[in-house]
């Protein structure tokens, strides 16, 4: 069965007193649903955040991870380097990294693969421009980002992958896609993983919806059957926002 989840992925924000005091924060708010929790730190604070968070159910995850073990990567970081730290999950794919990082399909494909060669759980994103969008050209992209990334796994790897349906033009604008848009798109995403391996898999797959999810419509786009929670940006930064999102269950 699949798993209720919220993730919040605090990007290039918070320095390590901002990090501890949102900690706190988080710690002192009640969870009142079965859904998984996650926030994604900044790499300076992982660590710190692994070790204030350990006893809290909630976990600590990655931004972003290179596919190679080690080498010369300046500025990188390998999957192993963040199991060291007690990291297992990791984000892969977020439409800031394909557009400012230049990150394609192939790119996400290689470090698919080293996550999961490495144990860890993939968090993977995926989503259409407004252009696309506009051009009703959403399920295309959308399919092709799944298939190009994803589709030369076997169907045992999907027990390890979470994904994450962000429409571009709903980050960081305010815009949000409409419930049933939400809905229309993760029945798409789950026809398209039935197609290739089946209902078993795509019935297990926890799909999350990542575009401005806000307290005031989380609970309406969680009601959708095919929605299974949330990646969470700006809401995310301020604890009692984002356990209002989480508690939207």
């Amino acid at each position: 069965m699949r798993k209720n989840i919220v993730a919040g992925n605090w990007k290039m924000n918070n320095d390590l007193a901002q990090t501890e005091a949102l900690l706190t924060e988080l710690q002192s708010q009640t969870k009142t649903s079965n859904a998984e929790v996650m926030v994604a730190p900044t790499f300076t604070n992982l660590w710190h955040a692994f070790q204030s968070l350990r006893e809290s159910g909630i976990e600590v995850i990655a931004q972003n991870m290179h596919f190679a073990e080690n080498g010369a990567y300046t500025g990188e970081v390998s999957a192993s380097m963040l199991k060291s730290i007690g990291i297992t999950t990791v984000i892969l794919g977020h439409s800031e990294r394909r557009a400012y990082f230049n990150e394609t399909d192939q790119s996400l494909a290689k470090k698919v693969d080293a996550a999961l060669a490495n144990d860890m759980r993939v968090i993977f994103c995926f989503g259409e421009e407004l252009t696309d969008r506009k051009a009703g050209n959403e399920e295309a992209v959308v399919g092709d980002q799944i298939k190009n990334a994803l589709f030369h796994l076997g169907a045992e790897a999907f027990k390890n992958i979470v994904l994450a349906y962000e429409p571009v033009w709903a980050i960081g604008t305010g815009e949000t896609a409409s419930p049933e848009q939400a809905q229309d798109m993760h029945a798409f995403i789950r026809k398209t993983l039935a197609d290739k391996y089946g209902n078993d898999v795509a019935d297990n797959v926890s799909i999350l919806y990542g575009g401005s999810v806000k307290p005031n419509n989380a609970k309406e786009i969680f009601s959708k059957p095919d929605v299974d929670g949330g990646l969470i940006g700006g809401a995310s930064l301020k604890a009692e926002d984002f356990f209002a999102i989480v508690n939207a269950f």
